[in-house]
């Protein structure tokens, strides 16, 4: 038996390389020593999912490891309030609790103050507040409403402030009587691919606002985005100023955008604004161009009209005193002048030419 060619042993040793891998990536891994390969056993619990026993808590210094502060209500968090509500006609006193939780191992003190405008009419029974370790403190709050307090919405917050850190409880209050729903589109304006906009409260009743965006070119609509709500509450006499981004706005058109805002309680407004797009460089280009254009039609014009028109014949010069042909001399009158009719010659006389010296030809001096 013959041995085998070159390219029959190069044939076996790619096969055998290939074989090798197959069974390098079928075989298991063995699990690592130190838990970095392979998964965990079923019943050992990931040490992230283990929780610190309570008297292990960790701490910064000697202050609380973490405090709240929200509406005074259920012990469980799916229970918590996630904000202060209060209904009442102008003119009564409305109460409530706030509750602060210290689960730190030091005392914790807060000091509580309201904000906005329904946060102004709040009052705490103590404005200062010291709550012990571990322990959760319920803090009476009032809040009055203003005799001459318009009827509708009114919004505000309670803050809780210990020094580094601030909490910040919101409070909504409904204020008894007839309410309108009244809103305004302001300041609608195009800016390359953005769209910006004011929207207004003009009535007295928290706001819910949706918009519906829609752009018009020279050929047809260019974007046209349904009525969908905006992340925001917007509370009487309340104005916000937002953008609504354009990714496709054209390079070359003229645009009408269109804003239609809407809110539950009838609240409706509409806003529009117009903007062109031009190339910044194509458009320099045409200026220059038909600036060029009208520069070489100019030019041309000008020279077929002195052509048309003919340069100017400069004046005959005398000459060393010869008399040209033609010449008239003495005031005789031209042959073939006639007489009046009645046989006398006539008065008009034509002025007299001088004529230079005669020289003749060849004469001698």
């Amino acid at each position: 038996m013959s041995p085998p060619t070159p390219r029959l042993r190069r044939a076996l040793l790619v096969l055998t390389t290939v074989l090798a891998a197959l069974l390098c990536a079928l075989a298991p891994l063995p699990a690592a020593a130190d838990g970095s390969a392979g998964t965990a056993p079923a019943d050992t619990a990931p040490a992230a999912d283990t929780a610190p026993a309570a008297d292990t808590a960790p701490t910064v210094g000697d202050g609380p490891a973490d405090w709240t502060a929200r509406p005074a209500g259920g012990d469980a968090d799916r229970d918590a309030r996630p904000y202060v509500y209060l209904e009442g006609t102008p003119g009564t006193a409305l109460q409530d609790r706030l509750a602060v939780t210290n689960p730190g191992r030091a005392p914790l003190t807060v000091r509580l103050r309201g904000d906005g405008r329904a946060g102004a009419w709040i009052g705490f029974a103590a404005d200062t507040v010291t709550v012990p370790a571990r322990t959760r403190a319920e803090v009476p709050l009032a809040l009055t409403v203003p005799p001459d307090a318009v009827p509708g919405d009114a919004s505000g917050e309670v803050v809780a402030d210990d020094g580094d850190e601030e909490i910040r409880v919101p409070v909504r209050v409904r204020i008894g009587g007839p309410t309108l729903a009244a809103l305004t589109v302001e300041d609608v304006e195009i800016s390359g691919d953005t769209i910006r906009y004011a929207l207004v409260n003009r009535g007295n009743a928290m706001l819910e606002p949706r918009l519906a965006v829609r752009a018009d070119g020279v050929f047809g609509t260019l974007l046209d985005r349904p009525e969908r709500p905006l992340p925001l509450e917007l509370a009487p006499g309340r104005r916000v100023e937002r953008t609504e981004p354009w990714p496709d706005a054209p390079a070359l058109d003229a645009v009408t955008v269109r804003l239609r805002v809407t809110a539950p309680g009838g609240a409706r407004a509409e806003a529009e604004a117009s903007a062109t797009y031009i190339p910044v460089a194509p458009a320099v280009g045409g200026v220059l161009l038909v600036l060029g254009g009208l520069a070489l039609l100019g030019s041309g014009a000008y020279r077929r009209r002195r052509t048309r028109r003919g340069d100017p014949e400069p004046p005959a010069t005398e000459t060393g005193g010869t008399e040209p042909p033609g010449t008239e001399t003495g005031g005789t009158e031209p042959p073939g002048a006639e007489s009046a009719d009645d046989g006398q010659p006539t008065t008009e006389t034509r002025p007299l030419v001088k004529a230079g010296p005669l020289v003749k030809a060849g004469a001698e001096s």
